[in-house]
C-alpha cells in the first residue's frame, strides 16, 4: 500500500487509490465538476488541479494515481490560480440566472466561486446565448446556457442507465449538451442526471420554482416503493401549513448506501411521494352511514372497533379475518401479531394478497416486489403450515366473515373487482385502516386514518433481509395516527395494555419474540442497515 503525504497528512491507500479518493479519507476536499465517484473518470474539467512535488505542472487529481512517497499540495498559490483561472473560464458564457435558478444553494459553480474565485469579472455580458428552460423528458428540463460540459450525465446514461439519450454535440465554444436524435430522456432513472448535475443546467421539472433550498429540512429515511429499499433523504418544506392542500414533502432524493442503491433511485420510487399530501388522505376518524362516512373522534371509532371485535369473537375467532399490509414497518405489523394474533387468539391473518397486477423489474434497482417490507412481513406473521390466505379464497366455504379487518391494502386494485367484492360482500362488518382512500376504504364501516411512512419511525427489512431505519420527517397529516399505537389504543379497551411510548420501545420487544431480529437494536442497524439470517420460525405462540 503506497503511503501518500497530501496537505502534510499522510496516509497508506491500496494501489490504485488516485489522489482525489486518498484526499476524501483524509477529509480534505479537492474541488471537481466531471468527477464523479460512480462514473468513469473523464478528467476534463480541471477543477481538481493539485501541485506534486517533483512533477514541473499540475496534475488532476481525479486522474493521478497515488505513488510511495508521493507530496501533495491542494492549497499552493499554484493550484489556487490555476482553479481560479478554470473558474473563470467556466463563467465565461454562463448566464447571470442565480437569482432565479433552482440549483441556487446546491450549486458548485457558486460554491466554488466564493471559496475559489472572488475575482474582479473581466468579461463584458455579450455571452453566447443557447437552449433554455427546454424539456428534454416527463421529468427533466435542460438549461443549456448554465452547463459546464462536465459530461456526468453523458457518462450516466452510457454506463449507469445504459439507454444513450444524451451526448454532447458540436466543437469548440459551440459544444454543448443535447438530446441525440429521435431521443428523449426516458429511462426509468432519468432523475438521477439531475442529483449529478454540479450547476443548474439539468433540473427537476417536479421541483422546479417550488421551493428553495435552503427552506428544505432533510431527513434519512427508505423508499417505501419495491422491496429494494433504496436509501432516500425525505426533503420538507418547513414553511408548509399542515393539511391536506399543502404540499410538505417536496423531494426525494437518493442517500449514499454502497451495499444498496450506491448514489441512484429510480424515477418510479422519486416520484411516488405525492400520497403523502394528497387530498385523497384520510386525516379523521369515521363511519359509514346512509348519507356517506360521517367523522367521529377517535374515542368513539376505537369504542366502536374494540365492540365490533368482542362481537366477532364471541361468533369465533375463525370468523375473523385480518389483513395487513407489507407497506407497514416490522414494529406495526410485530403489534397486529401480538394483539390481533396473540392476545385475542385469531389465526387467520395474512398479508399475502394475490397480485392480479402485472409488475416489473430490471438488473440494477427496480424489483417486481413493490412493497419494502416483505421479508419481515413474512418473518413476523407467517409460519411453516400456517394460514394461507390463498387457500382460504380456493378452499373456504361461502360462511359469512363476521368482521373483516383490512390495513393498508386496497384489495380491489390487488385481487380485481370480482374477487375482491366476494370477499367484501360476504363480510359482516369491515375496518379499515390505512393513510389513503381507496376503492376498499369506501366500502369499509369502519374507518381508522393511519399516518404514512414519511410520518413515523421504525424499520424496513428489505428483500435481502437487511433492516433499515426509516425516519419521521412530518407530522401525522390531520388526527392520523401510526399504526401500532392504534393497535395499542385498540388493545387497551380490550384489557390488554401495552405500555410501548415509542417505535423504539415496540421494536426492543420484537427482538425477544422474533428469532430472526434477536440481539438488534437501533443502535447497530444505524442509517445503512444490518443483513439478518433468513426468515424462519418465529417464537410467537398462538395456543
Amino acid at each position: 500500500m503506497p503511503t501518500v503525504t497530501i496537505n502534510q497528512q499522510t496516509i497508506a491507500v491500496p494501489d490504485g487509490t488516485t489522489i482525489i479518493q486518498a484526499a476524501e479519507q483524509l477529509g480534505i476536499e479537492i474541488p471537481r465538476y466531471c468527477y464523479h465517484p460512480g462514473l468513469s473518470i473523464a478528467g476534463s474539467c480541471r477543477m481538481c488541479l493539485v501541485e506534486v512535488e517533483k512533477m514541473s505542472k499540475l496534475q488532476p487529481a481525479c486522474n493521478t494515481r497515488v505513488t510511495e512517497g508521493m507530496v501533495v499540495s491542494t492549497r499552493s498559490e499554484k493550484v489556487r490560480k490555476a482553479v481560479s483561472g478554470v473558474l473563470e473560464f467556466l463563467l465565461i458564457n454562463h448566464p447571470l440566472d442565480c437569482p432565479v435558478c433552482d440549483q441556487a444553494g446546491e450549486c458548485f459553480l457558486q460554491e466554488y466561486y466564493m471559496r475559489f474565485g472572488l475575482y474582479d469579472s473581466r468579461m463584458d455580458e455579450d455571452k453566447i446565448k443557447r437552449h433554455k428552460a427546454e424539456p428534454i423528458g416527463p421529468h427533466v428540463i435542460l438549461d443549456t446556457e448554465r452547463c459546464i460540459l462536465c459530461s456526468r450525465c453523458v457518462r450516466f446514461v452510457r454506463e449507469i442507465s445504459k439507454s444513450h439519450e444524451i451526448g454532447i454535440l458540436n466543437r469548440g465554444s459551440r459544444s454543448e449538451i443535447r438530446l441525440l436524435p429521435g431521443k428523449a430522456l426516458d429511462n426509468p432513472y432519468s432523475a438521477n442526471v439531475v442529483d449529478i448535475c454540479p450547476v443548474g443546467a439539468l433540473l427537476d421539472r417536479d421541483f422546479r420554482f417550488q421551493c428553495r433550498v435552503w427552506y428544505l429540512d432533510q431527513t434519512p429515511s427508505i423508499c417505501p416503493g419495491c422491496s429494494r429499499g433504496c436509501n432516500i433523504n425525505i426533503d420538507v418544506n418547513k414553511g408548509r401549513p399542515h393539511h391536506a392542500d399543502g404540499r410538505r414533502v417536496i423531494r426525494l432524493k437518493p442517500r449514499f448506501n454502497a451495499k444498496i442503491n450506491e448514489w441512484w433511485m429510480c424515477d418510479e420510487g422519486r416520484y411516488g411521494s405525492r400520497f403523502i399530501d394528497d387530498p385523497s388522505r384520510l386525516i379523521q376518524p369515521s363511519v359509514q352511514t346512509r348519507g356517506g362516512f360521517t367523522e367521529v373522534s377517535w374515542a368513539e371509532a376505537l369504542r366502536l372497533a374494540a365492540e365490533k371485535l368482542g362481537q366477532a369473537l364471541e361468533k369465533g375467532r375463525e370468523s375473523i379475518l385480518v389483513l395487513p399490509s407489507a407497506q407497514l414497518t416490522n414494529e406495526d405489523l410485530f403489534l397486529i401479531r401480538r394483539f390481533l394474533g396473540v392476545d385475542l387468539g385469531i389465526a387467520q391473518i395474512d398479508f399475502r394478497i394475490p397480485d392480479a397486477r402485472r409488475t416489473s423489474e430490471d438488473d440494477f434497482l427496480i424489483r417486481a416486489d413493490k412493497n419494502p417490507n416483505t421479508w419481515g412481513a413474512r418473518a413476523i406473521l407467517t409460519e411453516p403450515g400456517g394460514f394461507d390466505f390463498q387457500r382460504y379464497l380456493e378452499s373456504k366455504p361461502a360462511a359469512e366473515l363476521s368482521l373483516l379487518y383490512v390495513l393498508e391494502q386496497d384489495l380491489v386494485i390487488k385481487m380485481g373487482e370480482n374477487r375482491a367484492h366476494a370477499l367484501l360482500d360476504n363480510a359482516a362488518y369491515i375496518i379499515y385502516q390505512g393513510s389513503n382512500a381507496n376503492s376498499t376504504s369506501r366500502q369499509a364501516d369502519l374507518i381508522l386514518p393511519s399516518s404514512t411512512y414519511a410520518e413515523t419511525d421504525g424499520t424496513f427489512t428489505n428483500f435481502e433481509g437487511r433492516v433499515q431505519r426509516i425516519h419521521q420527517a412530518v407530522e401525522p397529516l390531520g388526527d392520523s395516527r401510526w399504526n401500532w399505537k392504534i393497535m395499542q389504543d385498540l388493545a387497551c379497551i380490550l384489557g390488554k395494555p401495552y405500555s410501548y411510548t415509542d417505535a423504539e420501545s415496540v421494536f426492543s420487544e420484537l427482538t425477544q419474540w422474533v428469532v430472526e431480529f434477536e440481539g438488534l437494536d437501533y443502535e447497530k442497524i444505524g442509517e445503512h442497515g444490518v443483513v439478518l439470517p433468513n426468515p424462519t420460525q418465529t417464537k410467537v405462540d398462538n395456543s
